[in-house]
This record gives C-alpha cells, structure tokens and sequence, in this order.
C-alpha cells in the first residue's frame, strides 16, 4: 500500500550533496490507519479507506463504521483498486516511500477570490492610449445565433480553491521519527491543507 494522507506545513530550502539549494515542500505525512477494505465481492468493486489525524468528535454513524480498525480518525479517503494486503486495523508511515521516488500529490489550491479575466483566463489587455476605456474588460461574450452565451465560456468568476493534482513529484527527503516528508518544489495549498500522496503508477 503507497498511499498516504497528510497535512502540508510550508515550505523551506535544503541544501543536496553537490551544495545546490533546492526549495521543498514540508508535509506531515500519517501515520494512516486503514479503516475499511471493499472487495467486487461485497461492494462491486475494489478499494480500501484510509483514515488519518485524530477526530475531537466523531457521529455514531462514523464511529461505528470505524469501530473495527480501533482508531479514531478526523479525515478518510478511499483508493480505488486492488490491495490484497490491506487489512483493517494495519497502520503505516512514510517509510513505505523512499527518497528519489516519483509520487502524485493531490489537494485543494489556494483560493483567490474573485478575480477578472486578465487575472483568471490571462487575457490580453486593450490599449491604454487614444480614450481607449476597454483596457481590463473581457469584451464581447456572446454571438449573433444563437442569441445566449455557451456554458463554460471564460469569464470573471471565483478564482482557485480547485482540486488538483501534481505527477512526478520526487521525494527530497524523509524523516521517520516525526512523520514528516520533504517534496521537491511546492505542492497544492496555502498552510494546513490536507494533501494526498501516493505512486504515480499503482
């Protein structure tokens, strides 16, 4: 099982062997504890939930659907696909990762607010001289037939706050004893956001 749900701290420098300064991305990565394994057999199709972090309060819903793994988790995720070692209960930390290793991180941006289309889409802008007042407007919008604006057409809206995903991280470095795990170059997500990590290829 190469999956893992952390919580990202920031971001610092370290300096690699040929003295070169790499900027990283700090993530306290589990330890997890698998709470559920679902099977084709069961459910219709294959999967396995990982809870992480500890809950001040849990719904007895919840509590009773993790009651099995005995622990007490504030977040879960499932992972779809087969994991035939997976077993209730099991829990791991970031020594199932090795330093060098290609990984995806998933998670939420940032938020920035409302934001125009220069800022949003990277529109260009209109000139500035000869009484020109469209220099930051995004023009026309709609069209002559038929007389509506097409869904997903770019506009002025909420800017970030999207679930994305980076391939090919690497892993820059790791330290066992706190959980934490060092990602070349930035991840999704201001501070304290919550970020998955697992193999690119599974």
């Amino acid at each position: 099982m190469k999956a893992l749900i952390g919580r990202k701290i920031g971001m610092t420098q370290i300096l690699n062997e040929d003295g070169t300064v790499v900027p990283v991305s700090i993530v306290e990565a589990g330890p997890v504890t698998v709470t559920a394994v679902k099977t084709v057999e069961s459910d219709g199709y294959d999967a396995v939930q990982l809870g992480f972090g500890n809950a001040k309060k849990m719904s007895k819903p919840l509590a009773g659907h993790v009651k099995k793994s005995g622990a007490n988790p504030a977040i879960i995720k499932e992972f779809r696909g087969e994991y035939e070692e997976a077993q209730i209960g099991a829990s791991f930390d970031v020594s199932v990762f090795e330093v060098g290793e290609s990984i995806k991180v998933s998670g939420k941006s940032k938020g920035k607010g409302f934001a125009g289309t220069v800022k949003r889409h990277n529109f260009n802008t209109g000139p500035k001289t000869h009484g020109s007042r469209n220099y930051r407007k995004p023009g026309s919008i709609g069209s002559m037939y038929p007389q509506k604006i097409f869904k997903g057409k770019k506009m002025a809206g909420r800017m970030g706050g999207e679930n994305m995903a980076l391939v090919n991280q690497k892993v820059a470095y790791i330290d066992k004893e706190k959980n934490l795990m060092g990602i070349l170059g930035g991840v999704p997500g201001s501070k304290g956001t919550v970020v998955i990590i697992e193999t690119t290829t599974r």
